[in-house]
Order: structure tokens, then sequence, then C-alpha cells
């Protein structure tokens, strides 16, 4: 019987590929292409899938929180990620969510199969190189400036910051500063939107 896959991203073309591929393999069978990660977890909660696809550059939204309400609508759905630059911090969040699957598309096509194929059996399947990358969240943000966006994003205020990452009160808004203006960005939420968006917290 063939594993239901459904693939999510905003660049048709790219999808449409990725499905194509992934239909004319044996035992694999992509029930729907999507372009937003509401229509995937609709789609998911809709079908009995066994693997949601997404294409993370392409698709609108936080693949982080979008693989944890699959896990919700559907516990036995198995997450993979097609990601440009995973890095290690992006990998660990991922993992936390419960994602089973991250392949970088540097790995190639066949890569790309076999992690479906490993998540639909319920297997976690990573790129050992993302295991062995270093700990750097990767992008223009510094250790400290993504730290600052992270505990932004969980709703630390700065004197909560102060006391978690043992720094003063003016270095931290001054670390926010340095991200806003790296990611051009409108302010600190904004900032920690971009960046959560690029995988750099």
């Amino acid at each position: 019987m063939a594993s239901h896959v459904v693939v999510a991203g905003k660049s048709l073309l790219t999808v449409e590929l990725m499905a194509e591929l992934l239909n004319r393999e044996e035992g694999l069978d992509v029930v729907t292409v999507v372009g937003t990660y509401s229509k995937l977890i609709e789609a998911v909660e809709r079908a009995d899938t066994q693997v949601a696809l997404m294409d993370l550059d392409r698709a609108d939204g936080d693949c982080v929180a979008a693989a944890v309400e699959i896990r919700k609508v559907r516990p036995t759905c198995g997450v993979a990620l097609a990601v440009e630059t995973p890095t290690r911090t992006f990998v660990n969040r991922a993992l936390r969510a419960g994602v089973l699957g991250i392949v970088p598309k540097s790995a190639g096509l066949r890569r790309l199969v076999e992690s479906v194929r490993g998540v639909a059996a319920g297997q976690l399947v990573l790129d050992p190189r993302l295991l062995s990358a270093g700990g750097g969240q990767g992008g223009p943000l510094t250790e400290r400036e993504a730290d600052v966006l992270r505990l932004t994003a969980s709703g630390a205020s700065v004197k909560e910051m102060t006391g978690e990452l043992y720094l003063s009160a003016g270095t931290i808004r001054n670390l926010a500063s340095a991200a806003i203006k790296k990611l051009d960005a409108r302010n600190r939420y904004d900032a920690v939107r971009i960046a959560s968006e690029r995988c750099w917290i």
C-alpha cells in the first residue's frame, strides 16, 4: 500500500516537480500539492496522510509551528523539510517540534526520496552533515543577537533577558538594535519574524 504524501510550497513549479518525482517512486503517492502552511494542515487533516513535505524556503509562515500543528491534527503523519541552508539551531528547533526528516537542497533528489520514504516508515532521517555542523545559527546575526530575538519571541521582557543572558539592559537593547538593522526590520518583533522565516533563530 502506497504512503500518502502532501507537498507544500509557495513555488508551484518546485512543488509540482517534487510531486512528479515522488509519484514515480513505488510506494509513494502524492495526494495533493498546496501553497501555504494553513492549506497543508487542512490537507493533512482531511486525507490519510503519512508524510507532509514542506519546501521551507517557499511556503508562507513558520514551518516549525506548522509541524507542531500537523502532529496535533494527525499524530501519525511524519513531517519532512527541504531546506536551502539548514543551520544547527534550526535543526534542533525542528527536531523538538517532531520533524523527522530534514534534507538540504544541495543533497539532491535521491536524498529527498530516501528521506520521504524514511519519514513514511516513522524513521528519523537527517543528512549527516547536519549533525556535524557547528552550533552557529547562520545568517548575519551573532549568537547573542539571535539569543535576544529568541527570547523576544518567547515574550521575555528586557529585564527578564538581562537575568537569562547575564547582560545589562543597555547591551540587550544594543543587540536588538543591531539585529533590527541587519535584518532591515521595523522593530524587534519584525526582526523575530524575519529571522524565524529565514531559519536564523
